[in-house]
């Protein structure tokens, strides 16, 4: 009995005041807001934690469903009385997960069930209801190959961020087939005679909502950072270059996106790879496998496409290939469309018309390929145009007790998305046996990301010893422990991966 009542203790500490139920007590609840759309009210982000509230579920459009789909986001629809904003909302549609590897990881199971209905984000703020505090605000971006994860992954728990006075909203966006189909019938019906790109368009929507809702939450519309990880960096890299986003942020890190292409062995090898698994890179021939895929399958005008399940138009590339024993692709990756982007990320930085705002960039030891190379000349880039950007490198192996086998013969070492327990010092949802020379790491790193997002400077108001990479100065920040576990990071030279 005893032990029950401890679980339930522990169960209730971890979830904090979510109210599934309905059960959250009054002085758990936010103030009331009013945002586009009706009144909102949050709920403590955790029990212990006064003032700090997390609204979940906000939506930021409408649904992207029935004749919105493959439509840029319309208008959020209102809703009568206050939405009580306790649950996240839907997961943009993806497959199912199972146990192992990134999985068990990030303990997926307890989200909200996949849906293209998806577009909703949340908001952590210690101001809520104080218009004049004007708190910087930092928009995460969440990775997964621009065909799954949520911006509720308990890795993402940002009430560390609003701890330091920082408000983070984190997004779902459409992802798949649902996300970036490019089609010529699409192209065709679109003001602008493109398709595709509409996960980045509900990213750049919501860069909108801050702009016009935040202050309620207590944040400043004119001082946002955007931030991403794997295919969210690449998300981040895309909004940068595209005119439709320019204004809406002032500064942006890109975490583990690779910087400016360079020759490079590991690089090209990385590159091949995602040309085999992704064959149709160029909007035209996208346009063309996507058309003859549908056609093959009877979806052969707009009206048929839009009225198709979600379980079919999801996996019909899937059973086009099987059937024709060919590699069939169809949506899934930003394009070059003319409209959201004009260019890519390598010849925008290239011709200054990139955002000019201070960046982050940076990887982990054991990420897929050596990124390094390409960050360095990022930065020269920047140096060269004008602007800053700081370097690091994430080289903590994460520890392991073999109590996951499942996941660490995949997973080993400073791996492609273990830096993120770290940012956001969520270390307490995941199953690692963690020394407190971890928590002390993601302390720092802590400080530099909301460092960062309040004043362009990792180091704070007042400067320090992470300066900017430059000509002059060719160092990444080290974030690792050291033998004595005690030091959390130094400077010096990226270590390539063995």
């Amino acid at each position: 009995m005893r032990k029950q009542v401890l679980f339930g203790m522990l169960a209730l500490a971890m979830v904090g005041c979510q109210s599934n139920k309905q059960e959250c007590a009054t002085d758990c609840k936010s103030p009331v807001l009013t945002i586009e759309g009706g009144q909102v009210q949050g709920v403590k982000a955790a029990c212990d934690l006064d003032g700090i509230y997390v609204f979940r579920g906000i939506p930021y459009a409408a649904p992207p469903i029935g004749d919105l789909r493959w439509k840029a986001p319309q208008p959020v629809v209102p809703w009568q009385g206050v939405k009580l904003c306790d649950r996240f909302g839907h997961p943009g549609y993806q497959a199912v997960h199972y146990e192992g590897g990134y999985t068990t990881e990030w303990g997926y199971g307890a989200e909200s069930p996949y849906s293209e209905d998806c577009l909703y984000l949340n908001v952590w703020t210690p101001a809520a209801g104080k218009v004049d505090a004007k708190l910087p605000v930092a928009l995460w971006i969440h990775g997964g190959g621009y065909r799954e994860g949520w911006g509720s992954e308990p890795e993402f728990d940002a009430k560390a961020w609003a701890e330091k006075g920082v408000i983070l909203v984190s997004i779902n966006y459409r992802l798949g087939v649902f996300g970036f189909l490019t089609h010529p019938a699409l192209s065709a019906e679109n003001e602008h005679g493109v398709s595709g790109n509409y996960g980045i368009l509900d990213q750049i929507e919501s860069l909108k909502w801050i702009k016009k809702n935040i202050a309620q939450f207590g944040g400043d519309p004119d001082n946002v950072m955007i931030f991403g990880q794997s295919a969210g960096a690449g998300s981040v890299r895309t909004i940068c270059a595209s005119p439709l986003a320019q204004g809406l942020f002032n500064k942006a890190v890109i975490m583990s996106g690779g910087g400016l292409t360079v020759p490079d062995p590991e690089q090209e090898k990385m590159a091949a790879g995602m040309r085999m698994r992704f064959p149709s890179f160029s909007y035209e021939d996208g346009q063309k496998q996507a058309k003859e895929i549908l056609d093959w399958a009877g979806y052969d005008d707009l009206e048929k496409m839009r009225r198709a399940s979600t379980e079919v138009m999801y996996t019909v590339a899937t059973i086009y290939g099987q059937v024709n024993k060919k590699m069939a692709f169809m949506g899934g990756m930003p394009v070059v469309d003319g409209y959201v982007n004009t260019k890519n990320f390598d010849d925008a930085a290239q011709d200054g018309s990139l955002a000019n705002v201070p960046y982050m960039i940076g990887y982990t030891l054991n990420d897929m390929g050596n990124m390094s190379p390409g960050i360095a000349a990022f930065c020269l880039n920047r140096e060269e145009k004008g602007g800053k950007a700081w370097a690091y490198e994430f080289a903590r192996p994460l520890p392991d007790d073999g109590s996951h086998p499942e996941v660490t013969q995949r997973l080993k070492g400073a791996f492609h998305s273990s830096d993120l327990w770290f940012v956001f010092k969520s270390l307490e949802h995941c199953w690692r046996p963690w020394t407190q020379g971890d928590w002390d790491l993601s302390e720092k790193m802590l400080t530099a990301w909301t460092n960062f997002a309040k004043y362009g400077d990792p180091n704070g108001a007042n400067g320090g010893d992470w300066a900017p990479y430059t000509k002059d100065n060719s160092k990444f920040m080290l974030f690792k422990l050291d033998a004595t576990d005690k030091e959390s990071s130094e400077m010096g030279e990226p270590i390539k991966p063995e």
